[in-house]
């Protein structure tokens, strides 16, 4: 029934009298959330729909050099669009899981694999016991924890992961009366640190070089030369601010707990003759990897397979019964699901945009304003802007699915090696991981620190820059020596 204009105002009086009663609040405003990156994929793959009816669709010419597809340049034409329906927007989100299922598997299976090492203790055991043996050694205890960090992230072993470590961390770090900054940077920092290269990383340089067709895992020497350098860089940055705090408490950004703990108290856990079986069984698995990718020309598909392998014998090692390894591999397979589908979701943009014939009109209209440019400038401006993209896009994967597709032909147009756009999307993407406030780990680890992300950044923003400039080398270098698959 029609209410009169009086008649609404008495209702509204009512219902803000029987709110103050109540307590109950009406007027409460909603608080703003960044959007998943679910949300945020879906609103590109709608932009990338509305781009097929309005981006004049084109094509270059291709041609086969040594067994991969390279984009030919100067040879850009226009061709017959094909504009997205309703139902293509759905079906290229279903072809997209599809297409990426190599990839969406083999980030499920690395977790499963990864899983089932973790829950046997050996990282755990191992981690503490290098602690125990440099207790009392203050640099030696920031190098080594740092260290064995990186070369997690580096493989692909810890990552997310890496968020419960920021316990062990605090425990280190209050014992020898630092920060709680210091506690992220031996921990998330140091991953990150390794992240950023990946050389042994399936989730992002091993996804990158699959989709630029250039032979996994390759050109490992100079990633190994840039890990060495970065991760060198971060614990001397590390030590530095430490030293200025033990020597000076007041000096720390964050405040020195006064609460004191042993780290023969907080740190006990067994280190036994099977978590060393186990550590060396994976470590030897993941060189012989990197053999039979040279080898045997093994492939994403292989590497998922042997993910399976190291998971069934590591649990075997561990005593684990038939069921205990099962079902661990399947809860390590369940913890990756959100980051795995995301491949596929940034897959189906991919998919929309070659349906339409559109996809080689972006990658010419990028290369114009790069053509006047020199390679090594051109591999820069790679570089930051998938430092750009990973705000929007903070998953690696789904970063390299979006990123790749582009950046394989730019790169060919522009005269630089594959090699080389797949390391500048790698450190575009793994350094903001460390500073941008879309970061998940990073928000996560910081949480668990009680560290502030403004006071993090303030700290963390000169080794941010000097990482930066390191990166700028390394890809100058990559350019100047035309880096190629080896």
């Amino acid at each position: 029934m029609y209410k009169g204009k009086n008649e609404w105002r008495d209702l509204r009086i009512l219902k803000a009298e029987t709110s103050q009663e109540t307590g109950i609040e009406t007027n409460k405003k909603r608080k703003w959330e960044m959007p998943d990156t679910y949300v945020i994929l879906f609103a590109v793959l709608l932009m990338a729909v509305a781009a097929t009816y309005f981006v004049p669709a084109g094509a270059f010419e291709r041609e086969i050099v040594d067994e991969v597809e390279r984009v030919v340049p100067g040879t850009y034409s226009e061709a017959e669009g094909n504009p997205t329906g309703f139902m293509d927007i759905f079906l290229a989100l279903q072809e997209g899981m599809v297409q990426s299922g190599g990839l969406i598997f083999l980030v499920l299976f690395a977790g499963g694999a990864f899983e089932v090492v973790e829950r046997s203790g050996a990282i755990k055991g191992g981690i503490l016991r290098a602690v125990t043996k440099t207790q009392g050694k203050e640099f030696w205890l920031i190098a080594v924890v740092s260290i064995l960090f990186a070369l997690g992230g580096a493989v692909g072993a810890v990552a997310n992961s890496v968020i419960p470590f920021v316990a062990i961390g605090l425990i280190i770090t209050r014992a020898l009366k630092l920060d709680a900054l210091v506690a992220v940077s031996i921990t998330f920092g140091a991953t990150f640190a390794g992240f950023n290269v990946g050389f042994l990383n399936p989730y992002t340089v091993g996804i990158a070089q699959s989709i630029a067709d250039v032979p996994l895992f390759s050109g490992m020497a100079l990633r190994l030369i840039a890990f060495v350098v970065i991760v060198g860089v971060t614990i001397l940055y590390t030590w530095r601010y430490a030293r200025k705090v033990l020597a000076d408490p007041s000096k720390s950004l964050v405040g020195v707990s006064n609460a004191t703990s042993s780290l023969d108290d907080n740190l006990e856990a067994p280190f036994t003759g099977r978590h060393k079986l186990i550590l060396s069984f994976v470590g030897l698995s993941l060189l012989f990897f990197i053999f039979a990718t040279i080898q045997f020309q093994w492939t994403i598909n292989h590497m998922a397979a042997f993910f399976i392998i190291i998971g069934l014998i590591s649990g075997i090692i561990a005593g684990m019964n038939y069921n205990q390894v099962a079902l661990t591999f399947l809860e390590g397979c369940q913890k990756l699901v959100y980051g795995a589908l995301i491949i596929g979701v940034a897959r189906a943009i991919l998919i929309v945009m070659e349906n339409a014939s559109i996809l080689d009109t972006f990658v010419h209209a990028l290369s114009v304003p790069l053509e006047g440019l020199s390679p090594i400038l051109a591999t820069i401006g790679m570089f930051v802007s998938n430092a750009i993209l990973n705000f929007l896009v903070p998953s690696g994967s789904g970063q390299a699915m979006i990123s790749m597709p582009i950046l394989a032909p730019l790169a060919d147009m522009i005269g630089i090696t594959r090699q080389v756009a797949v390391q500048a999307y790698q450190f575009g993407d793994g350094f903001t991981n460390s500073i941008f406030p879309t970061s998940g780990p990073l928000m996560a680890s910081l949480a668990v620190a009680g560290v502030p992300w403004i006071k993090w950044a303030k700290w963390m923003m000169p080794l941010f820059l000097i990482w930066c400039v390191i990166a700028v080398v390394m890809l100058s270098a990559g350019v100047l020596i035309n880096w190629g698959p080896v």
